[in-house]
């Protein structure tokens, strides 16, 4: 009977431990973060609750599970656009943050608005060793392609 009673322990607490992991929301997971608290924060809170799980809290990338590129001191982020463009339909296994809200709903990744994208870019783009000036506009974000765009 005790076999029995280990055994049936056993496998209740593999059970409940896949529940808890699947369950597990991430930082592209719709479920880390709620939509009303997320449209009311800055481009340097969106970075610390979405961006830097990978690209680590100064922006110096990480090499391990995966690559994920520095944003420190990044002579590519000349270019607001590149980094926009990234950002809204994602690279190399990260996820597209440009979804519409349905697409976002459906996939359970978190949509970020043209104006969260470009309170982002323009907080990435002035810190970490980042000295890019100009500012880019939520209208400017607007006008790049949009992943799903155009789809039913």
């Amino acid at each position: 009977m005790t076999r029995r009673l280990i055994r049936m322990y056993a496998a209740f607490t593999w059970l409940s431990l896949a529940a808890v992991l699947s369950a597990t929301a991430v930082a592209d997971d719709s479920l880390f973060i709620s939509p009303a608290d997320l449209g009311r924060m800055s481009g340097a809170e969106i970075f610390t609750h979405i961006c830097q799980g990978c690209h680590m809290p100064q922006g110096q990338g990480a090499v391990g599970a995966g690559h994920y590129p520095k944003l420190a001191s990044d002579p590519a982020l000349v270019s607001w656009k590149y980094a926009a463009i990234i950002v809204l339909g994602g690279r190399n296994g990260m996820p597209a943050f440009g979804l519409s809200p349905g697409q976002a709903q459906q996939t359970r990744q978190v949509n970020l608005s043209d104006a969260q994208v470009a309170e982002v870019i323009n907080y990435v783009r002035s810190n970490f060793g980042n000295r890019y000036k100009d500012i880019v506009s939520a209208s400017e974000v607007a006008s790049l392609p949009h992943p799903g765009a155009g789809s039913p």
